[in-house]
């Protein structure tokens, strides 16, 4: 009989094919999940969508069931999150995922609505690759799975280093998200870039 995590990871949607960049977004508001899907969608990513964190664990196998298809099955390349979720924090599942032999060494990036600077701490602290304020644009997409595919040359989920801090901006997607009601404007001009990463906050 199939352990969960099994039954559950086959029963996911998932977006892409061979060859792309698998990012697993976990979210607990379901426009947001849209949101984030789409644009990993146009930047050409394999997306799997989870809508919180003990979804995001069981899908990993790392919710405490035995796999009988094992962890190397899960490749997984870049986990995204949002921080707040009902249950499980997304800087719970951040630590969580750094507590893994197998999946600590993935990228993690946090999400929030919120510009919280001890929060943006310590999720940077705790090994998030980078902190985003949402609404997330497009360029704080490219800019993440570029990095992505340059240090990994989908060929594994190690790094040497962190990526530091873009100061260019792209203009965000005005019109990706037609169907999707939104509460924040998306027509408005593209703000400056809010994103921070471990190396950017250290140096401030």
């Amino acid at each position: 009989m199939a352990a969960a995590g099994d039954l559950f990871r086959h029963g996911l949607p998932e977006v892409g094919g061979a060859g792309k960049l698998h990012v697993l977004a976990v979210d607990d508001s379901h426009v947001d999940r849209k949101v984030i899907e789409r644009l990993l969608k146009i930047s050409s990513c394999k997306v799997t969508v989870v809508e919180s964190g003990s979804r995001a664990l069981q899908y990993l196998g790392l919710d405490g069931e035995k796999s009988s298809i094992g962890f190397d099955s899960v490749d997984v390349n870049l986990i995204m999150t949002d921080y707040s979720m009902p249950g499980m924090t997304g800087y719970e599942l951040l630590k969580k995922i750094k507590e893994s032999s197998v999946f600590r060494e993935v990228p993690v990036v946090v999400m929030s609505s919120e510009n919280i600077l001890t929060r943006i701490d310590s999720c940077l602290e705790e090994g998030a690759e980078e902190f985003l304020l949402k609404p997330v644009k497009l360029s704080d997409v490219k800019r993440v799975t570029d990095f992505i595919m340059r240090g990994e040359g989908m060929k594994g989920v190690k790094r040497s280093k962190k990526r530091s801090r873009s100061d260019d901006c792209i203009p965000s997607l005005s019109t990706a998200f037609a169907s999707v009601s939104h509460p924040c404007d998306l027509s408005s001009p593209p703000s400056p870039c809010v994103s921070q990463s471990k190396k950017s906050r250290l140096s401030i």
